[in-house]
């Protein structure tokens, strides 16, 4: 599968404004799913941008990568060195590494690629 750059480029950049926007109005998200959604759409996010650098490769290579990333920036988040909590304290790299780990976060980014192989598939 050959990518649009473009494209994906768009798809990054309209995923990041969706996903702050569900941490800016949480309250009009249901309850039940509130707190995940920002978690989704951070690995759907992740998802593009794997396909943006990796244009050639296919759909599921993309996901593996993309899950790959997204679990070892979780677990990153069970090591705190206090040059890594400043690192982590600054607002762009808080978004980008977070702060503890969750267990639900694995879930959520599996959610999230699932959600951009299934977008890809449809509109390939």
């Amino acid at each position: 599968m050959r990518r649009n750059r473009l494209i994906y480029g768009l798809l990054i950049i309209f995923t990041i404004i969706l996903g702050v926007a569900s941490r800016k109005y949480t309250s009009y998200l249901p309850v039940s799913i509130a707190p995940f959604v920002g978690d989704s759409l951070w690995a759907l996010m992740v998802f593009f941008m794997m396909g943006y650098i990796f244009k050639d490769k296919s759909t599921y290579t993309i996901a593996t990568y993309a899950l790959i990333f997204s679990y070892l920036i979780e677990i990153s988040q069970l090591y705190h060195a206090p040059w890594i909590d400043h690192i982590r304290s600054i607002k762009l790299f808080s978004l980008i590494l977070g702060h503890g780990f969750l267990w639900s976060d694995l879930v959520c980014y599996g959610i999230g690629i699932i959600i951009g192989v299934t977008l890809e598939k449809i509109y390939k």
